[in-house]
């Protein structure tokens, strides 16, 4: 039987990142992947939503200009498959070279695993059976799309995220149940493209419920402008397909109920981690109330057993399962780390505009009864957004309520917002103030000038006075839920 220092359970961007990181330590290490490498993260997720969605930008960019533009599917189909081919060939290739090295670390095997024990694991492929055994398992076997068990999804007509890439056309019309970050982001990619009628089904009092008001209003409205149409607290009671259709029955807080047929469905959800048929029970494995892998700091109830990624659904984002599995890594074979903390993500929302957030939101704020400082500066004072012509969207820091502010979190929507995330997500990281990035010599014309400004006004030393721009500077403190506008921070 061949032993291993780590076996690694799923090739998907956990999996591949956990490998990677074992190699650093001069660890022989076996991947197993059951389809494709790179999994969900390059094929179905990430990588090709996101494809899309810098197409749909580009596409309401020209239709800005030219407002009879007609974009072609297959067009954008094929930069998608490129994007898809090219990174799936990075990957593959690395793993082909890595193998052939003279001082071999790294072995690969496509199959499907299944712990027999703590230290064992079979690989199945085709009819033939491999048993290989490991002084540690990782575990980074991902997620699938949730499906209601009363819609029947053929990934054609009625699809989740997977079913996309069936897609031959731009459909006429499209419903999309869920108004998360997902479902918001493939309803701004189908009204981007402007061939396509949205609806988007949305239970809560408001799309993103998890975000603040302002951020969601915004992203709403967009939405709305490029032509698609929200069910503002509506459930979903009925949805079938009739005659190559997709009919669908809303009820309303109201009472009142409506049925409407469209071409195509899409189901976002959620995830569900990818946990059955692995063998968790041979090994003694827990899951916890949610249905995932049970972790404390990547390590599972069996002390050589990790998890990373969507198998633990802590955050289901590919930047987090691939540090979990780097930091299980290095818990495994490396010197003593303090815990992952999972305070300071930063995240983009790829809506229209895009979002880029870290920390808390205001509303957690509330939530958790911390008094707390906001500064709010809108794009349309900001030089590079006004040369781009991308003035819709703002930038919101939030800071404790004491001389210290510290940074509890920041949101920033509109144009490239994401590039102005990272900075504020280090002081948090770090515990510092925000003096020296407000001090330090920005380049301008940029988006970040923005974050510069906000951290001058809570200086009380900012060039716009918020005073006088009362409708594009805010400035504000809010303490047992209540919430007053400020002139001076200082």
């Amino acid at each position: 039987m061949e032993h291993y220092d780590l076996i690694v359970i799923g090739g998907g961007p956990s999996g591949y990142a956990g490998a990677m990181r074992a190699i650093d330590f001069g660890k022989k290490v076996l991947l197993i992947e059951k389809t494709r490498i790179g999994g969900a993260g390059i094929y179905n997720g990430v990588l090709t939503s996101k494809t899309l969605w810098d197409q749909a930008l580009k596409v309401l960019s020209i239709r800005e200009m030219i407002p009879n533009y007609e974009v072609n599917f297959d067009a954008v189909a094929k930069i998608v498959n490129e994007a898809v081919f090219e990174r799936k060939t990075q990957m593959t290739v690395h793993l082909q070279l890595l193998q052939k090295l003279q001082t071999r670390l790294f072995f690969y095997e496509k199959g499907t695993a299944l712990l027999l024990d703590k230290h064992t694991v079979q690989i199945a492929k085709d009819d033939l059976l491999k048993t290989v055994s490991a002084d540690f398992i990782l575990i980074a076997t991902g997620s699938r799309p949730r499906v209601p068990s009363n819609i029947v999804v053929d990934e054609k007509i009625i699809v989740t995220s997977d079913g996309i890439k069936n897609f031959t056309s731009f459909p006429e019309s499209m419903v999309v149940l869920g108004a998360g970050v997902i479902g918001c982001e493939f309803a701004t990619i189908f009204s981007g493209f402007g061939k396509t009628k949205v609806n988007l089904i949305d239970k809560a009092d408001r799309i993103l419920p998890f975000e603040d008001e302002d951020i969601a209003s915004i992203v709403k409205n967009n939405l709305e402008a490029n032509g698609a149409h929200v069910h503002q607290g509506a459930s979903l009671k009925k949805m079938q397909l009739v005659n190559g259709k997709v009919e669908y029955e809303l009820e309303y807080k109201n009472g009142q109920s409506e049925i409407l047929t469209v071409d195509k469905a899409l189901i976002s959800i959620g995830r569900v981690a990818n946990v059955e048929n692995i063998g968790l029970e041979n090994a003694g494995v827990k899951l916890n109330e949610r249905g995932c892998v049970w972790d404390d700091d990547t390590q599972t109830n069996i002390s050589n057993i990790y998890v990373a990624g969507d198998a633990t659904t802590e955050v289901a984002l590919v930047n987090v399962g691939e540090r979990e599995a780097r930091h299980a890594v290095v818990r495994m074979f490396g010197p003593t780390v303090k815990p992952l903390s999972y305070k300071n993500i930063s995240t983009i929302m790829f809506l229209n505009p895009e979002v880029a957030a870290v920390g808390m939101n205001e509303q957690e704020c509330v939530a958790k009864g911390i008094a707390h400082k906001v500064v709010k500066l809108d794009f349309s004072t900001n030089a590079r957004a006004i040369t781009m012509r991308k003035t819709k969207g703002f930038f919101k820091i939030i800071v404790t309520n004491d001389s210290g502010m510290r940074i509890l979190g920041m949101r920033a929507i509109g144009e490239h917002a994401s590039s102005a995330i990272q900075a504020v997500a280090y002081l948090i990281h770090t515990n510092q103030g925000i003096k020296e990035l407000a001090d330090m010599m920005h380049p301008h014309p940029s988006i970040i000038e923005g974050i510069q400004e906000c951290l001058r006004m809570l200086l009380n030393k900012s060039i716009y006075k918020p005073y006088v721009f009362k409708d594009r500077l805010k400035c504000y403190v809010c303490e047992n839920g209540i919430c007053t506008p400020i002139e001076s921070l200082v």
